[in-house]
């Protein structure tokens, strides 16, 4: 989809912003949300806690990407320049529960619905920044390291180079403490916790969610 690149102005298109947020929600559906909705960015946690469960138990990424903990965008760093916004666009991706827990027989469909999570991600902060909501930005799900980089033995950002996938890659909600669970929640929609011994059959559906903040 190419992009109409707009005139900046000093308001950021304050004026036509609902409209704008209607179409990047409904934008997020047509490249494969399953949902997607207009959120304020005061109903958005930073929780401590959150990153805290990247580390104990150890998650499998943490520290093997930039965009991980301990790396990327601390919490406290987040809370302070989202007192700047006001409104964001959150989505989820569902999947069969079995796609997220991990089994190396569904290893290629959890690649691509986080990949899937990622891109959209992506083209929604873009469409943002061309309309001229251009201090827009976005969070995936998952690590962007074993989401694009799993085949490569490193991730070259971390060790000062370019990144591979730098349109693309960015941290996930939860590696700079934004509280998914509740917001997920708070907006309506249903999601379940999927641990390293969950049983699948015991589980409805996976969520992954992804946000982009707008303005």
């Amino acid at each position: 989809m190419e992009e109409t690149v707009e005139k900046i102005t000093l308001d950021m298109k304050e004026a036509r912003l609902p409209r704008d947020l209607e179409k990047y929600r409904a934008r997020a559906v047509a490249l494969g949300a399953s949902r997607s909705a207009v959120v304020q960015v005061s109903d958005i946690t930073v929780d401590d806690r959150v990153t805290l469960k990247c580390q104990i138990p150890r998650c499998f990424g943490y520290g093997a990407s930039a965009h991980c903990p301990p790396h990327t965008l601390k919490p406290k760093k987040l809370r302070k320049i989202l007192q700047q916004y006001q409104w964001a666009v959150l989505f989820i991706k569902e999947v069969p529960s079995e796609i997220i827990v991990r089994d190396k027989t569904t290893i290629k469909e959890r690649i691509d619905a986080y990949q899937e999570v990622f891109k959209i991600v992506t083209e929604v902060e873009s469409m943002a920044f061309y309309d001229g909501h251009y201090l827009a930005f976005g969070f995936g799900a998952g690590s962007c390291r074993h989401s694009f980089c799993s085949r490569q033995e490193n991730c070259q950002a971390l060790e000062g180079r370019r990144c591979r996938f730098p349109l693309l890659s960015r941290p996930s909600m939860e590696a700079v403490g934004i509280d998914v669970y509740q917001l997920v929640t708070r907006v309506g929609w249903d999601i379940f916790p999927i641990g390293s011994n969950a049983k699948p059959h015991q589980i409805p559906k996976g969520t992954l969610t992804g946000i982009v903040i707008v303005q």
